[in-house]
């Protein structure tokens, strides 16, 4: 038979196709061949043509009897292979005749004679009710629709949904999903009592239509199916040894007035529960076994008055228990999978961004899509000696764990350099040499800025990243031209530094490819559009006032499309405030005994000069003992500096790359407690070697 002859049984209830009768025996065959029959019959208002016979048997019309000679009528073909290309003939006693089929049971909701469907039940069916599934055929049909639908579910919900819908009301009235809380996951062996919490509660709603396209709706639910989460138990915990507890291991599913559910379901449902479930085999309870362990388990219910389920109906509750326990499974694994991905990237992102001294920041994170929530995309903020800070962009291709573990090796690669005071373009040179030890294919791109508040100047080297965008206060937004370089984990090239100028005001703009790039545009397009979208939303602010920062990035997320998601995005925004000149205060002293004095005298006149004489006994006596350790070692000028912002940062630079430690002074000790007082008068202190030396610093606040 044609394929193309099979229906398929719903799930739900569908409108029967017009002129089809769902109950005719070959309705299957009807459903392909109507056209044909209809193209067929006397167009003078004549009886229909007789049907075409089966081999060795006789077409017959009620009422009249066929003669036994071939017919004079053309018989209707029924299908389109080659096989039925021509009338087939009969042979004397070729083949045992067989038996006319049984009726396809109609979809649900389909009209059917009323005495046809008598007498197949033997008991009236009301309009607008499924009618039972009588054939082995018809389940195994049910089967494969039902298990589709519960396969494609992803998460925990969706599979629960497919399951009850798709045997409410094809196989049962209502249905009840109990799954273990909290769910085991893999291997894990789960400690203390089962207990299982109801999921999900399903039934035939009141009224299925309100537009005429159905058949009439049923009667109202009985009491007893009306509320099933209000008289069920939420809770229900798995006595060891109890009854509930020998059907859950049994696993296969019974019927609910076997003994071993008449004791167990009153424990799964509570004591109000009970009352729900119909006498004689109209409820089934079946346990929902993963691939290790019973997760939960399922009741099927059915009305009184509905026909009740049948020794095969209990194969059906297997079967869709076990692939909905199956699909709850995956879903369990994959949401672990989710969430350490998830936590994988957070982590391996800055989960918070410094507040540096005259610049203003903010980033966002995007990946590419649910399916891929890790990638090799990151960003950072570094604060560096001097009150400068680094900001590094960077994008390792791919998007899996792999580039992700990558990502994070790198990027604390660039910390530890950045620690060191190394310019950009060293950086990027170590960098790459650290890629290749990852590997021969481990390739990224990188951006690397330092960002001075004092003199207002930045200094960027680039690994083959996109151009950064700088967006100045008056609204004018352009890109950067900086030495493109070759990716990161190729090896052998050099990287080449620019230093431009960094206005107070501008905002600088790092990105990755993600951001610009797409299938529906090159880098180049985008980078232009992005250039448009930052110029046009500082226009919405005015010319003296640069646009919020926050918002500024949501802006730019904005401008992606529905398919510019190709990739995931890292976005790091930089607004510069600078320090003015008149805030900093700066001097060289050569490494003598009165050094520590005239470092004294200095600070009271720039303290006094700010009207910050409430902090000249503090800072006099710090400064005193740092620059005294400084000058004991040092072999060059050191260099002290005044900074005013939100706080008062002082900076003691010398030629010495040994870094000073906070150790206990004995009693009898004369020197080792001026880094004591620092530690308990400062606000902060710390000390970062250079690549000429080392600066010591303190702050203090400002009253």
């Amino acid at each position: 038979m044609d394929s193309k002859g099979v229906t398929e049984q719903p799930t739900s209830f569908e409108r029967p196709e017009a002129g089809v009768d769902p109950a005719e025996p070959r309705g299957a065959l009807a459903r392909v061949s109507a056209p044909r029959a209809a193209s067929a019959r006397p167009s003078g208002g004549g009886a229909a043509l007789p049907a075409q016979a089966r081999t060795g048997e006789t077409p017959s019309t009620p009422g009249t009897t066929a003669p036994p000679g071939p017919s004079k009528e053309p018989p209707v073909i029924v299908g389109n292979g080659p096989e039925h290309a021509q009338p087939s003939v009969a042979e004397p006693d070729a083949h045992r005749p067989r038996p006319a089929p049984e009726a396809i049971p109609p979809q649900p909701g389909a009209e059917q004679p009323a005495a046809s469907a008598e007498r197949r039940t033997g008991q009236p069916v009301q309009p607008g009710r499924p009618t039972p599934m009588r054939r082995d055929g018809d389940r195994l049909r049910f089967v494969g629709a039902a298990t589709r639908r519960i396969a494609r579910g992803l998460d925990l919900d969706e599979i629960v949904m497919g399951l009850c819908r798709a045997t409410v009301p094809t196989f049962s009235d209502a249905i009840l999903v109990y799954l273990r809380d909290p769910l085991p996951v893999g291997d894990e062996r789960p400690t203390g009592p089962v207990v299982l919490r109801l999921r999900r509660t399903d039934r035939i709603p009141e009224e299925r239509d309100t537009e005429g396209f159905l058949p009439p709706a049923p009667p109202a639910e009985p009491a007893e199916l009306a509320g099933l989460s209000s008289v069920t138990a939420e809770l229900c915990e798995v006595r060891p040894g109890g009854a509930l507890a020998e059907v859950l291991r049994g696993v296969r599913p019974v019927f609910a007035d076997a003994p071993a559910a008449r004791a167990a379901l009153p424990e799964l449902l509570g004591e109000e529960g009970e009352s729900i479930i119909p006498d004689g085999q109209r409820a089934i309870l079946a346990p929902l076994r993963g691939r290790r362990r019973v997760i939960g388990a399922a009741v099927f219910l059915r009305r009184p008055e509905r026909l009740a389920f049948e020794p095969d109906d209990l194969l059906v509750a297997a079967q869709l228990a076990t692939h909905s326990a199956l699909g709850i499974d995956k879903a369990v694994l994959y949401g672990r999978e989710a969430y350490i991905a998830d936590e994988l990237q957070r982590t391996m992102l800055p989960e918070t961004l410094p507040r540096p001294t005259g610049v203003r920041l903010a980033s966002r994170y995007l990946p590419a899509a649910e399916t891929a929530r890790v990638g090799g995309d990151w960003y950072d903020a570094i604060p560096l000696p001097g009150s400068r800070v680094a900001l590094v962009v960077g994008d390792v291709m791919g998007h899996s764990m792999t580039s992700a573990a990558i990502m994070g090796q790198l990027r604390t690669t660039a910390q530890t350099l950045a620690g060191l005071d190394l310019p950009p373009q060293e950086v990027l040179h170590h960098l790459d040499e650290q890629a290749q030890r990852l590997g021969t294919d481990r390739m990224a791109t990188c951006l690397y800025a330092v960002y001075d508040p004092v003199s207002h100047r930045i200094t960027i080297a680039n690994a083959g990243h996109p151009p950064p965008v700088l967006l100045h206060l008056g609204g004018h937004a352009e890109v950067l031209r900086v030495p493109a370089g070759a990716p990161i984990g190729v090896g052998g090239v050099d990287f080449e530094a620019v230093e431009l100028d960094a206005p107070a005001g501008a905002t600088l703009l790092l990105y990755t490819d993600g951001l610009v790039e797409s299938r529906l545009r090159d880098v180049w397009t985008g980078i232009e559009q992005l250039r448009e979208k930052l110029a046009a939303t500082a226009r919405l602010t005015g010319a003296d006032h640069p646009p919020p920062l926050e918002a500024l990035c949501d802006d730019v997320l904005d401008m992606l499309g529905p398919g510019d998601r190709d990739d995931d995005i890292a976005l790091l925004a930089a607004r510069f405030d600078g320090i003015a000149p008149s805030d900093v205060a700066y001097w060289h002293l050569d490494p003598e005994d009165a050094a520590p004095g005239r470092a004294r005298r200095l600070a009271r006149g720039a303290l006094s000069g700010w009207g910050l004489e409430e902090l000249s006994d503090s800072v006099e006596l710090l400064v005193s003992e740092i620059v005294t350790n400084a000058v004991r070692y040092a072999s060059r000028p050191v260099t002290l500096r005044l900074l005013r912002t939100d706080v008062l940062r002082c900076e003691v630079g010398d030629d010495v790359p040994q870094l000073p430690r906070l150790r206990q002074a004995r009693a009898t000790d004369e020197d080792g407690r001026g880094l004591y007082l620092v530690n308990r008068l400062a606000r902060r202190w710390g000390a970062t070697r250079l690549s000429t030396g080392k600066v010591v610093w303190f702050e203090l606040n400002r009253g």
